[in-house]
């Protein structure tokens, strides 16, 4: 056995020795071995395989159009074109559909009826509006409730009822609600309240990444279930990727936690991949709940800074509007099950019949935990209204852009927002333009460090005819803001998941929460002022400044938004 220099860790050969014995050489050759074996290969090659195979079944295609009549392929594509511009499609969506059908007919047609196809999503779409309906007697509206929101704001009123109908998601009194400006704020309570478990905790959330923060949480998480709290973990697929290794969520299962990802990557090629879980949701007892835009990594809190000072928001309820993010968890659960349960609606269940299909759909172990208590200690400082909402690209409904524009719409004095990205459809961005024409004080901070250039030129594409309208647009010089708020008139807002692009408003599941006169708007309206201070206005003298790169990338990007 070769004798190895245990100061500096080096044999006498000169290889250097990791501390299991092994050469770092060898090491690094184990790892390439891992790597090229790996699930994650293997699924990179199919998918490579399945999209080479598409691309020569279309290029055959192409051939043999072009050899029997090329005029029949024109009249093809102008029964496509007129078919999409009589759909309810949204109009950028539409002229950036026409633009790849005219420029590449057989490519752009084949890709537009595989994603209209929707091919491998409809299952999951069958067992979210199950759950959802199966849990519907859990959630009611409570009318005196609505009364008194009506009377306190008709406006908010009417997006209570449209939530309601949309999501089964009511309006609720008797909830508190604590702001956070940073992650680190929001990181340091949630330990605190972590601690504080004795029955559940649930988590969903779009990253989990390993590091400082997780760990911290892990260690907690991992306690608790031995002693007997029920701990359950939904993460996003994107995660296996990079951030956590691909069995992940076995590692968790041996520590006892219950343990499930949203959309993982199969070697199998499905529009489900453009639908993720982008919510942030962690709920404990069915009393606590918090919402907001920090994921469970280090930059959320600051711990490393990839892009500059990180800002970013959440907020925390405690009370009885804790139920629908209750709710969400659990559909989301149901959703994402390997193995999901079939339930047979038949005409007439009745409400005991409903709980017991809830119960054997939410608990594994068919246990008798009650997800949804009755009775909720409420802070005695609670007031306002609160209304917790998600959003689902599988539905009908578009509730984040809804409720956005309803708040631009309905605004007499001013609407501030944060968000990292901005890349509108024409109804959003009539919205706030028109809010800033009658007279409505539209501010609207974006980051001075992009983690995405080409999205940060699309968005610097857009800025103009935002300011033409009297919009107010800021980027935040010390780095990245990664916050998704809007505050107006002193009385409502808005702290969630939901960014100002199309990913959010139309692809992925997202979550909110809606507040009326409760006692954190004023905190979050003084967090809005202060991060204004590191902020530079955009005008038209600095627009003129951008580079003409900038400006080029962002025209051009423009035209595909709808696909970013």
């Amino acid at each position: 056995m070769q004798k190895m220099d245990r100061t500096n860790n080096i044999d006498r050969s000169g290889a250097v020795i990791n501390e299991n014995g092994m050469s770092v050489a060898a090491k690094w050759k184990s790892g390439i071995m891992s790597l090229i074996f790996s699930r994650f290969t293997l699924i990179a090659v199919m998918l490579v395989f399945q999209a080479a195979l598409m691309l020569m079944m279309w290029g055959m295609f192409g051939a043999l159009i072009d050899k029997v009549a090329t005029g029949a392929s024109t009249v093809f594509v102008v029964i496509l074109l007129i078919y999409l511009i009589n759909t309810d499609m949204d109009p950028t969506g539409k002229i950036t559909w026409m633009l790849v059908i005219s420029a590449a007919p057989l490519f752009g047609t084949m890709f537009y009826i595989w994603t209209r196809a929707e091919v491998g999503h409809r299952a999951i779409a069958a067992n979210i509006q199950e759950s959802t309906d199966l849990s519907r007697g859990k959630l009611v509206q409570d009318p005196e409730v609505l009364k008194r929101l009506k009377r306190a704001d008709r406006d908010s009123a009417s997006v209570a009822n449209y939530t309601l109908k949309a999501g089964n998601f009511p309006a609720y009194e008797n909830t508190k609600v604590t702001y956070f400006p940073f992650g680190a704020d929001k990181f340091e309570e949630m330990l605190v309240r972590l601690e504080k478990a004795e029955k559940f905790i649930f988590l969903e959330y779009f990253i989990i990444q390993e590091g400082y923060m997780w760990g911290k949480i892990l260690e907690i998480l991992s306690r608790k279930v031995e002693e007997g709290v029920e701990v359950r973990v939904l993460f996003d697929g994107t995660n296996l990727l990079s951030k956590v290794p691909m069995d992940y969520h076995k590692r968790l299962r041996r520590l006892g936690i219950k343990c499930r990802v949203w959309a993982p990557l199969r070697p199998v090629v499905t529009s489900t991949y453009n639908y993720r879980d982008h919510r942030k949701i962690l709920v404990i007892d069915g009393e606590v709940a918090f919402n907001g835009g920090v994921n469970l990594a280090d930059e959320y809190i600051g711990k490393t800074q990839p892009l500059g000072k990180w800002k970013d928001t959440a907020v925390l309820l405690e009370g009885y509007a804790v139920r629908s993010f209750t709710l969400m968890f659990l559909t989301m659960w149901y959703a994402s099950s390997e193995t999901p349960q079939k339930f047979i609606q038949k005409k007439g269940m009745t409400q005991e019949e409903k709980d017991a299909a809830l119960n054997d759909m939410v608990s594994e172990e068919s246990d008798l935990i009650d997800y949804f208590p009755k009775n909720i200690p409420v802070p005695g400082d609670a007031g306002g209204f609160v209304i917790p909402y998600g959003d689902s690209p599988l539905d009908e409904y578009k509730v984040g852009e809804m409720i956005y524009m309803d708040i631009l719409n309905t605004a007499e004095d001013y609407v501030y927002i944060m968000t990292p990205y901005l890349i509108l459809d024409g109804e959003l961005e009539s919205a706030l333009r028109f809010a800033a024409e009658r007279g409505v004080d539209v501010r609207l901070i974006l980051p001075g460090i992009p983690d995405k250039k080409a999205v940060y030129a699309l968005a610097k594409a857009t800025v103009p005819n935002l300011i033409k309208s009297g919009v107010k647009v800021y980027f935040y010089k010390p780095g990245f803001v990664h916050a998704k708020v809007f505050v107006s008139d002193n009385r409502k807002a808005i702290v969630g998941t939901i960014n100002l692009d199309y990913r959010s408003l139309y692809h992925h599941f997202e979550c909110a929460t809606y507040m009326v006169d409760t006692s954190c708007i004023s905190n979050i309206h003084d967090d809005f002022e202060a991060t204004l201070k590191d902020c530079e206005e955009v005008t038209p003298q600095t627009i003129k400044k951008e580079k003409i790169s900038t400006k080029i990338v962002g025209a051009v990007i423009k035209m595909f938004a709808p696909m970013l």
